[in-house]
């Protein structure tokens, strides 16, 4: 059987009596990293007076899944198998995903721990009262990915939640007080941690804020939705959008009625 197991996201007292059992009986545990994990239930055991210390470490993360599966038997599940990420819940912006697709296919049984989870705390922590949100998980660093990711988000009517870097936090508050100075922005800073703080402004009065505090630690983002209504969205604010050419094409062909081979054109004689 394999059973995935959600780790504290900073705080050692978040982890459950069910989590500390499961990870006892464990004869084999893949892990995102072996070190991180080895620490932590070190220090869990510590904590806990328990001992962890008669176990099987296997690393399962994104670059070496495909190679491990391979490895993988239906044996294999006779044991009492574990999977961790370095923090949080498994599958969430972290691997598992492949792991448990893999026993779905071969009727290996399997169980999921309810426990620590960034998003659904930043969720609840933020006050917002929509019912509907989507989460991206990191955004791509730079370029046109980052830019048209952003971009669909800012126009989505549904409230948006990502992760985002100390050192590119500052980079996206000041995307956001250019492309949305109004939007209301929630951010939490280390959640669960000794230092974690929370700050809901909009994002003109966060990036003005956030100009004189050293930004450090990991930081959930969540962004109010854009409402969108059929007369709020004119030409110029489609022509203004930094998207892929064919994708602003067949905008602009939709609101305007010209043959989207036409506004292609038209936008590839102007760069």
């Amino acid at each position: 059987m394999l059973c995935l197991v959600p780790t504290p996201i900073g705080n050692l007292e978040d982890i459950s009596k069910r989590s500390l059992q499961v990870l006892m009986d464990a004869e084999l545990i893949f892990c995102e990293d072996t070190r991180v994990t080895k620490k932590l239930l070190s220090l869990l055991g510590e904590k806990n007076n328990l001992d962890f210390s008669n176990k099987e470490y296997k690393s399962y993360h994104s670059h070496n899944e495909k190679k491990v599966l391979e490895t993988l038997t239906i044996e294999t599940f006779t044991k009492n198998v574990v999977y961790v990420s370095d923090a949080g819940m498994p599958c969430v912006s972290d691997p598992g995903a492949t792991l448990v697709d893999y026993c779905i296919q071969n009727n290996i049984k399997y169980d999921v721990l309810p426990g620590a989870n960034a998003v659904l705390t930043a969720y609840a922590m933020s006050g917002f009262t929509h019912t509907t949100f989507s989460f991206h998980g990191f955004l791509d660093h730079k370029g046109k990915e980052r830019a048209s990711k952003l971009n669909a988000i800012l126009n989505d009517d549904k409230l948006a939640i990502l992760y985002e870097s100390p050192h590119r936090l500052a980079k996206l508050l000041e995307e956001l007080n250019k492309l949305v100075p109004n939007r209301t922005i929630f951010l939490a800073k280390e959640i669960t941690k000794l230092h974690q703080r929370t700050y809901k402004n909009s994002a003109s009065n966060l990036y003005e804020e956030f100009k004189s505090i050293n930004i450090r630690g990991e930081w959930v983002v969540v962004i109010e939705p854009s409402v969108i209504t059929g007369s709020a969205i004119e030409l110029k604010d489609i022509q203004d959008l930094d998207l892929p050419p064919k994708i602003k094409a067949k905008l602009i062909s939709k609101l305007t009625g010209q043959s989207t081979k036409e506004v292609y054109q038209q936008i590839l004689d102007k760069i």
